[in-house]
């Protein structure tokens, strides 16, 4: 008879991708709630430390897959991007800047005032600037919305990630110093770091519509040319130490200007977005130890206040001067809240690299795993309210 360990070992994933996915289909039908809520609920129960389903998480092929799927959806916020709508109003930029700014010095006085020692205040406050874009994309997508608050919550999102890199590198150079003394290296480095992945993501930018238009059929063989190209976008950045997120970002924003079309039926990137979605949304809540969350429920409740008051104060304080009225101003920084796969997946990184951070940053799994389930139903309703979404997107 043979050993069954190694079957069940084997079918995990393929089991837990099955059970999330019905239990999106199901869930979105009877609540109305966005199904990726009900994928990180599955992963997060199905986890190392819960059930105890799927493996603990490691470097593997199956964190190779989730990087390449949140390639793919920051690929297409890049894709998203209008540099020349920022050009004309660039009171969105100031916004988005003054609310990442607030956000880092609140959350950072917040750590501290729970006893948290300065370097994981600082990581915290890094972390929390940022808008997870996987949240974003899929509800966007799912629901199919559209109009001013929508594109405000894409655009700041961008700008989130980029600032909540380079501070989560910077900081993370201070952590390997292990002195103060070396602040200037530290944010040389991950400037580099983030120039580097900028860079890469522009030579892809350029190269792969370059290669379409030799084909002479851009729109039939666009998507799958994108995702092949992110899939070794993604490869080279893990090799070379540098950031996919950016060199993804980048890669569609610098697509988008080169003209080539990514049509509304190539959103998600098809049947392989979709179950690589799923599959990233597993992953990131399986990561999580219901005893972090536990042990940092508390401040992460504070946190997440916090952290919506600083996104709503600064959002809002720019939105007339940016063109819309205070509800739509406040509506957008309600957009922003989603926060958990973008931080999990950097964490990891960071834990892939030999800094080992998880055990110190307990509150920020709390904030995660509360942000993974009501994350995606904050920016629905924000859509909703803003009338650029329908309550349930069998009705888009």
């Amino acid at each position: 008879m043979p050993d069954l360990l190694p079957i069940l070992t084997s079918l995990a994933w393929p089991i837990a991708l099955a059970i999330a996915w019905l239990a999106g289909e199901f869930g979105q039908r009877f609540t109305g709630l966005p199904r990726i809520s009900f994928y990180g609920l599955v992963g997060f129960a199905l986890g190392s430390t819960q059930i105890g389903v799927l493996p603990a998480p490691d470097a593997g092929p199956v964190a190779l897959l989730a990087d390449i799927a949140f390639g793919l959806i920051l690929f297409e916020l890049g894709y998203r991007i209008n540099l020349r709508w920022l050009r004309h109003n660039p009171w969105i930029g100031v916004a988005g800047l003054a609310e990442s700014l607030l956000t880092f010095v609140l959350v950072y006085l917040v750590a501290l005032a729970f006893g948290s020692s300065q370097l994981v205040a600082l990581m915290m406050a890094a972390l929390s600037m940022g808008t997870s874009p996987a949240t974003i994309v899929r509800v966007i997508n799912e629901y199919r919305s559209s109009g001013q608050v929508t594109e405000r919550v894409l655009h700041l999102t961008a700008l989130n990630c980029v600032l909540a890199v380079f501070a989560f590198n910077a900081i993370i150079g201070f952590w390997i110093f292990h002195t103060f003394d070396a602040v200037g290296e530290a944010l040389w480095q991950s400037l580099v770091t983030l120039a580097g992945s900028a860079l890469v993501g522009a030579v892809f930018g350029v190269a792969v519509p370059a290669l379409l238009r030799v084909l002479h059929n851009p729109r039939h063989d666009a998507t799958a040319a994108f995702a092949l190209a992110i899939v070794l976008l993604v490869a080279i950045c893990d090799a070379g130490s540098l950031s996919p997120y950016i060199a993804a970002l980048t890669f569609g924003l610098t697509a988008r200007h080169r003209r080539i079309a990514f049509s509304q039926a190539q959103r998600n990137f098809g049947a392989l977005g979709e179950v690589l979605t799923v599959l990233l949304f597993i992953y990131a809540a399986s990561t999580l130890d219901w005893r972090q969350v536990a042990t940092g429920a508390t401040l992460a409740v504070i946190v997440v206040a916090v952290r919506q008051l600083a996104k709503t104060v600064g959002v809002t304080a720019f939105a007339h001067l940016s063109g819309v009225s205070w509800r739509k101003g406040a509506l957008t920084s309600l957009g922003l809240a989603p926060l958990s796969v973008f931080v999990i997946l950097l964490i990891e990184h960071a834990r892939h690299a030999g800094v080992h951070v998880v055990e110190e940053l307990r509150a920020m799994a709390a904030v995660t795993m509360l942000l993974e389930v009501f994350g995606p139903v904050i920016i629905q309703r924000a859509l909703v309210w803003a009338r650029e979404a329908p309550e349930r997107p069998d009705a888009a």
